[in-house]
């Protein structure tokens, strides 16, 4: 039990962190999304079970927080979760440089999600200008970013299998 309480302070802490100190270093608006990193971090280390509930929990949080199409970012939490902890058999747990790489692959999922859900509310948004003035920077800050939070999570994930012993 000890154990949830610390996976729940660590996501709030990761949250509050998102939402009041990292929006002071944003580029047009766009800044890092720690609930995505955690998600794909916490499934690669946990498998796929695991990232669909973190990823939904994550989602929740920030979809009840923010003022974006609820459920949006719960649904593409959860794919990420889901889709990068189908590899967790087969990668090694102690290896920093996947995080890093498939955070772009998961910042370029959750984008597309996002937009899918915007084109079938029937808004059509210019995708080349968001491609320059959202993706790109987004990317650029999940990439810096993902090492730590990863590192974070590997360090939690670590002290949780050995407590359970």
């Amino acid at each position: 039990m000890k154990i949830i309480g610390i996976w729940a302070a660590v996501i709030v802490v990761l949250y509050a962190a998102q939402t009041s100190l990292l929006t002071l270093i944003d580029f047009n608006g766009v800044s890092v999304n720690f609930m995505l990193l955690f998600t794909v971090s916490a499934a690669f280390l946990r498998g796929p079970s695991w990232g669909v509930l973190f990823g939904f929990v994550t989602g929740i949080l920030q979809d009840s927080t923010t003022g974006s199409f609820f459920g949006c970012a719960t649904f593409s939490f959860m794919t990420a979760g889901f889709f990068f902890g189908m590899f967790s058999s087969r990668v090694f747990k102690e290896q920093f440089f996947l995080p890093v790489v498939s955070s772009i692959f998961a910042g370029a999922l959750h984008f597309l999600i996002m937009i899918a859900f915007v084109f079938l509310l029937g808004y059509r948004p210019d995708f080349v200008q968001m491609i320059y003035k959202i993706l790109m920077p987004f990317l650029i800050f999940q990439v810096i970013f993902s090492w730590p939070v990863h590192k974070l999570v590997y360090t939690l994930d670590k002290y949780a299998r050995e407590s359970k012993r």
